[in-house]
């Protein structure tokens, strides 16, 4: 198999993986923008997530020649019997990744794209992180670890501050609308068969109040009148999962607690990855499915059969799970070399995500300058953040 074995390669991966973890909200943001219902979106992410772990796990996983104590992955898959154990705290960190995942999808039309990734890689930052040091025998320099994660920690509360710098702002553009248009519904395009039909109407701007109103007509999941603590508390529920994933993860790889028994190798990265991404597939189709007959937040009921013939959107979904699943084994590679709490610096992922959040949804377009000045301070934080966890990284013997 592959190993990646040095810093610079472990670096490497971890800026890739940083840059497809940061890309594949804003890829699933869209569809939700789009009108497209998140099950639906979701269930065809969840394809090719696992997808992207086969792929993997089946060329960098059976690269060279196999040995007792580094099996390639066609190999130790056939060990079952023996490393179950690690099998299942891979298996564990797959549901917490699902369910975390599955969180942010909705709580991203309620507190916006970069808000919802800047709490959530907080609260796995200073979890996740910590916990994976202490597992990872302290091969991190905790001189440099630990200031990375306080300038992360800094870095949300610039964040905290740009959200509500630009609620306030969007609240003072709709205020300048009358009463009618603010309350403008989608719900008065509905055919008698129960499908929205297009409607012509004006492209607004980016950052004007037509344009937020608009959206909300557009959007799959309605948030005009609901409460923002929804959708703060599906993130610190998604954030209480992620910052668990990664050390479940390092505990199947690495077998910190000796659950093997003597001789039995350890789950080597490719092997643990594959586990790891079926059980996360496996609980996405069962709560997804699910969510189509009995749907949450007011969402349209849907069916297995309105899924299917669904095309709308189907390949930037596909896309969304590829870069999730190679942004996760990228990851876990450059983890396994470099070690997990280095790693955890792709939490810093709400640098690309707000990018595109800007390029793409025109988020704090038309703002004030207090915004902008709280925007530019958080992003560079977040550099500074990404540099010095990244500056810790040690190397696994």
């Amino acid at each position: 198999m592959y190993v990646v074995e040095s810093k610079g390669g472990a670096i490497a991966c971890m800026l890739l993986a940083l840059f497809f973890l940061g890309t594949w909200p804003a890829v699933m943001t869209l569809l939700e923008r789009r009108g497209r219902l998140p099950q639906h979106t979701y269930l065809d992410y969840s394809i090719t997530n696992l997808l992207a772990a086969v792929i993997i796990a089946f060329t960098f996983g059976e690269i060279g020649k196999s040995t007792h104590e580094a099996p390639n992955f066609s190999t130790q898959l056939s060990q079952l019997s023996d490393n179950w154990p690690s099998v299942m705290f891979a298996m564990a960190g797959g549901v917490v990744l699902s369910l975390g995942n599955l969180s942010t999808q909705y709580a991203w039309a309620f507190v916006g794209l970069s808000v919802t990734e800047v709490i959530t890689a907080s609260i796995t930052v200073v979890i996740g992180t910590t916990l994976n040091y202490f597992l990872d025998d302290k091969i991190n320099n905790a001189k440099i670890l630990f200031p990375g994660v306080g300038c992360f920690l800094i870095a949300v509360c610039l964040a905290s501050a740009v959200h509500s710098s630009n609620a306030d702002d969007n609240r003072a553009k709709l205020s300048c609308l009358p009463s009618d248009d603010k309350h403008r519904s989608v719900a008065a395009d509905i055919t008698q068969s129960g499908e929205a039909f297009p409607v012509k109407e004006r492209k607004a701007k980016f950052g004007t109040a037509d344009f937020l109103v608009q959206l909300e007509n557009r959007r799959a999941i309605k948030v005009f009148g609901k409460s923002t603590l929804i959708g703060l508390a599906i993130t610190f529920f998604a954030g209480l999962c992620f910052s668990l994933f990664s050390p479940a993860f390092n505990l199947a790889s690495n077998d910190q607690w000796h659950t093997l028994n003597k001789g039995v190798p350890k789950l080597v990265v490719y092997t643990a990855f594959f586990w790891f991404s079926v059980s996360c597939f496996v609980l996405a189709i069962i709560l997804n499915v699910t969510f189509l007959y009995h749907p949450v937040l007011d969402l349209p009921r849907s069916s297995l059969k309105a899924y299917i013939n669904d095309w709308n959107g189907r390949g930037w979904a596909f896309l969304a799970g590829l870069l999730c699943g190679f942004g996760n084994g990228l990851q876990f590679m450059g983890g396994q070399a470099a070690g997990y709490a280095a790693a955890d610096a792709v939490q810093a992922l709400p640098l690309v995500s707000t990018f595109w959040g800007i390029l793409l949804f025109g988020e704090y377009r038309k703002s004030s300058r207090r915004t902008y000045v709280f925007l530019a301070s958080m992003l560079l934080m977040f550099i500074v953040a990404v540099a010095v966890l990244m500056a810790s990284a040690g190397h696994r013997k």
